[in-house]
């Protein structure tokens, strides 16, 4: 059974999932590239364990999509 404490994430764990170092998730957090909340009593970035897995999915999605090649330029 899921609890609570399951669904959200701190910074180093969020980190080791999406192995990263912990300043870059806190950056990205910060820029609004991953959703961040605060613990509402200590405020400790909190990451929804949800939200990295879709991020996760999007960057394997990316990597499996063909990627469209520039015609060379003409010297």
């Amino acid at each position: 059974m899921k609890t609570k404490d399951d669904e959200y994430l701190r910074v180093k764990q969020a980190a080791a999932m999406l192995g990263l170092a912990p300043n870059t998730v806190r950056k990205w957090g910060a820029l609004g590239k991953i959703p961040e909340f605060r613990h509402p009593l200590n405020a400790y970035r909190l990451y929804k364990r949800s939200d990295l897995e879709e991020l996760i999915a999007q960057v394997e999605r990316s990597r499996t999509q063909p990627t469209k090649r520039r015609p060379a330029k003409p010297k």
